[in-house]
């Protein structure tokens, strides 16, 4: 299973996708305060449709809160700024991905003490970022390549 971190997220509207996506791929989502929005907004509930039911959520109060919780995670943070891709990394079962607020990022403070866990997913230089929901999934769905796509399905009943 993959674990999927979000710091601080702003956009209802991603988190409800990213909800989304974990709920199609059996990740946890783990959202760390503050939110930019009530879980319960109508938008995050839209973007994540019906699916509510299938996502495992833990709320952290702050960050600080998060690492207490998950001393031993193997965590991996996402950031425009990192020094590798997100492909030349071997992810585990039960791996933390980390992903910070849209309109900032991880704190820098956190990526400089753990520089050597930073990815990027690589794009053309004069562009700032993906839009987070992409990116969470398109690193998620690296991580469950590598694990042989672990409990998912690979195709529809139609073809069956």
């Amino acid at each position: 299973m993959i674990n999927i971190v979000l710091t601080e997220p702003e956009i209802p509207a991603n988190t409800g996708n990213i909800a989304r996506t974990c709920a199609a791929t059996k990740s946890r989502l783990h959202l760390i305060k503050p939110l930019g929005f009530d879980i319960s907004d109508r938008a995050v509930k839209r973007a994540g449709l019906d699916y509510w039911h299938m996502v495992d959520i833990t709320v952290y109060e702050n960050i600080e809160d998060f690492f207490q919780r998950n001393p031993d995670a193997d965590l991996w943070l996402m950031s425009t700024k990192a020094p590798r891709t997100y492909a030349e990394v071997e992810f585990k079962d039960g791996c933390f991905l980390m992903f910070g607020k849209e309109t900032k990022g991880l704190p820098e403070d956190l990526l400089l003490a753990r520089y050597d866990r930073c990815l990027r997913i690589p794009m053309r230089e004069d562009a700032r970022s993906l839009n987070l929901a992409n990116s969470v999934a398109i690193v998620t769905y690296e991580a469950l390549r590598q694990l042989d796509f672990p409990e998912l399905s690979g195709c529809s009943e139609y073809f069956k």
